[in-house]
């Protein structure tokens, strides 16, 4: 009985009509083309959208920093200057807080690290 309702429920479907198909390429355009158009529009304003702030706003901005930057530094480096005068023509000595330069264990290749400057970084081969 279980079957019988089954295949009935299925006749019924199928012999309920259904809306006709749509075809993307359909011969007459309908609204497809108006889309399309709309979309290239769409896409052309916003590139130049983001190519105007690219011009007018983030390269400006890039060389503002950068000028920012290569100012700052320019008084960092004076600084230390000044204080390699007033020092005998070396920095003075970094405080030796026991967490600074905390070795556990040596890297394979010595005791400073890979990146290892010697204006910059304390030589920790001298404090052996």
């Amino acid at each position: 009985m279980n079957s019988l309702a089954r295949t009935a429920a299925r006749a019924t479907a199928r012999a309920i009509p259904r809306g006709s198909r749509k075809f993307a390429a359909d011969a007459t355009g309908g609204d497809y083309f108006a889309r399309r158009q709309a979309i290239q529009e769409h896409a052309q304003a916003s590139t130049e959208l983001w190519r105007k702030i690219s011009y007018y706003v983030a390269f400006p901005s890039i060389i503002v920093c950068m000028a920012w930057v290569y100012n700052v530094e320019h008084e960092h480096h004076a600084h230390e200057e000044h204080e390699k005068e007033l020092h005998g023509g070396k920095l003075p000595e970094a405080p030796a807080y026991e967490y600074l330069n905390r070795r556990v264990k040596p890297f394979p290749w010595g005791n400073n690290s890979l990146f290892f400057n010697a204006e910059v970084n304390k030589d920790m081969d001298e404090e052996q």
